[in-house]
């Protein structure tokens, strides 16, 4: 009886070598052996592996494996494995003014010089960021070596609410349970459901703009989206009108407004070290406190929507029977006439309304800021709309939404070049190997970096060129399914992003019809640095009534 052969098998670039025994004979073929050893080393793609010898050379097949005499080096799509690099830094902040105030520039900036991984420290906090789209379709499955947990590294730290589906962890009873009945209210018959909604929120905001025109004045665009989208989403989630477009000028509603500093707190406390967040005072104690303030108030709103003496009904159906979220929440039951817990909706109904407007508001805003920046938009949008008969007079169902072929590309390349959304970070549950093998510890935060992966001159042709066209080409439409990812993906990708692409198309059609936009800002339109989401600050526009239209040309 022939005895077994082992081979011994190393990582290269790892010292000490630390080594795996695997017995040859029983392995079938090369793939078999890649998979064994990627599982024994936490290399996360091992299909990238491959194998060399001091004495061999490269060995390509199993017979180079049994013949080898000595043991086997490892190396990933064709490197060592490896520590991520990135700026050394200065004692007590780290890299933070290597990356602030301009923090999506400069991560493209340190991962074009460092590699497709770079780490960053800011103020004891570390953090990791990709500009592969391979990397971060990883990243985005949860798996043996990735989930969404926040840690006190992660982005999110700050509001963390483990009963919250946005702002918790994955693996928890509360995110099962939030994941079973949310979705359904967001459902494609559903957001049929709501476009009424859509349709009447944007119009009942044309007086306010058609006074704004009468008395020749600018607008600044971020603030009257988010007076929109949060108008759009009050009702929605809600039930209730803020009454942002009673008058020009009209406040913004406290609940609103506590939800937008609670963001923008967030933003600036975990962007510093954990010493920052754990001071009593300053920015760290009012967004505790704006925490505090912000559910309380919700919970009063939610306090006002009537539920009593209608039926429980199945998820499905209470959806399209419902008046908003909060009385869909009331009333949904699953399959074994359980209804979300009572506990679970507060929070809930906090992301819901906050992650509804200011991903939504900024948006609309970097759509009129494409609208007027990039030459001959306009006029394409204005002519597809007039060619598809879409007017303020029309009734908008999802299907009139969905046949504005130009508008979605153009909604495209805008969120290519100018999404809301910046840093969707996970977290690793073991130390792991990635592609190019770069070496992450457990419990690191990798954050695709959304800006990198969408401006990759690897993965998009001039891809700083603001070009609908491109989603017609062959390149794009095979490109990595992560190449592009506006809304995250995955488990954990956003469940509202069907309902916020017809919210967007539908709000934006309607203005654009009705207002001529021509820009006011003197000089570059910055971003906001300091806020969760990315959004422009010193955007103003005129939007003056149009009386003339061009003609159909189909």
């Amino acid at each position: 009886m022939t005895a077994s052969r082992t081979r011994q098998f190393y990582l290269l670039g790892v010292t000490p070598p630390s080594t795996r025994e695997v017995d040859v004979d029983t392995i079938l073929d090369l793939k078999t052996l890649k998979i064994n050893l990627g599982l024994s080393f936490h290399i996360i793609e091992p299909a990238g592996i491959n194998f060399q010898t001091d004495e061999h050379g490269a060995i390509e097949d199993l017979e180079g494996i049994s013949n080898a005499t000595t043991p086997i080096g490892i190396t990933i799509n064709g490197q060592p494995v490896r520590e991520v690099l990135g700026p050394k830094g200065l004692p007590g902040v780290g890299s933070y003014y290597e990356i602030f105030p301009d923090h999506l520039g400069n991560i493209i900036r340190l991962l074009r010089k460092y590699g497709s991984v770079v780490k960053a420290v800011n103020m004891g906090k570390v953090n990791y960021h990709t500009d592969d789209p391979v990397i971060a379709g990883y990243l985005f499955s949860e798996s043996i070596y990735f989930t969404k947990k926040i840690t006190s590294d992660h982005p999110l730290w700050g509001i963390k609410d483990n009963t919250a589906i946005f702002i918790g962890d994955t693996e928890t009873k509360a995110w099962q349970q939030n994941h079973k009945f949310l979705p359904p209210s967001l459902s494609p018959k559903a957001i049929r459901h709501y476009t009424p909604l859509m349709e009447q929120t944007v119009r009942g905001s044309f007086k306010v703009f058609d006074a704004i025109d009468a008395a020749g004045e600018t607008l600044n665009v971020y603030q009257y989206m988010h007076k929109l989208a949060a108008q759009t989403i009050g009702k929605f989630c809600l039930g209730l009108d803020f009454g942002h477009f009673n008058e020009p000028d009209s406040p913004v509603d406290p609940i609103i407004h506590d939800i937008a500093d609670m963001l923008l707190l967030n933003k600036k406390v975990t962007a510093r070290g954990d010493w920052y967040g754990a001071l009593p005072f300053g920015d760290p104690k009012r967004l505790k406190d704006m925490q505090q303030r912000t559910y309380s108030r919700l919970q009063g709103a939610m306090d006002t929507v009537d539920s009593r003496d209608k039926p429980d009904l199945p998820m499905a159906d209470a959806a399209l029977k419902a008046t908003c979220v909060v009385d869909y929440l009331n009333r949904a039951i699953d399959e074994n006439g359980r209804k979300l817990p009572k506990d679970l909706i507060l929070p809930n109904m906090v992301i819901m309304t906050a992650a509804g407007f200011t991903t939504t508001s900024a948006l609309l805003s970097w759509m009129i800021y494409s609208t007027i920046t990039y030459s001959g938009e306009q006029e394409r949008l204005l002519q597809e709309l007039i060619d598809s008969d879409i007017n303020n007079d029309i009734t908008w169902t999802p299907e009139h939404a969905a046949n504005l072929k130009y508008l979605d590309k153009f909604v495209k390349e805008t969120q290519r070049l100018h999404n809301p959304s910046f840093q969707p970070a996970r977290t690793t549950k073991t130390d792991v190997i990635l592609p190019g093998g770069w070496h992450l510890p457990a419990d690191a935060v990798l954050v695709p970096a959304l800006y990198a992966i969408h401006t990759n001159p690897n993965v998009w042709e001039n891809p700083l060129r603001f070009d609908t066209a491109r989603w017609d080409t062959e390149a794009v439409k095979k490109r990595h399914r992560c190449a592009y990812v506006p809304f995250a993906a995955g488990p954990r990708g956003c469940i509202g992003f069907n309902f916020a692409l017809q919210e967007v198309k539908i709000l934006f059609s309607e203005l654009l019809y009705r207002y001529e936009f021509s820009k006011e800002t003197h000089g570059a339109v910055d971003y906001d640095p300091d806020f969760q989401l990315i959004r422009p600050m010193n955007l103003y526009v005129r939007a003056r009534r149009r009386t003339t239209w061009p003609a159909k040309t189909v």
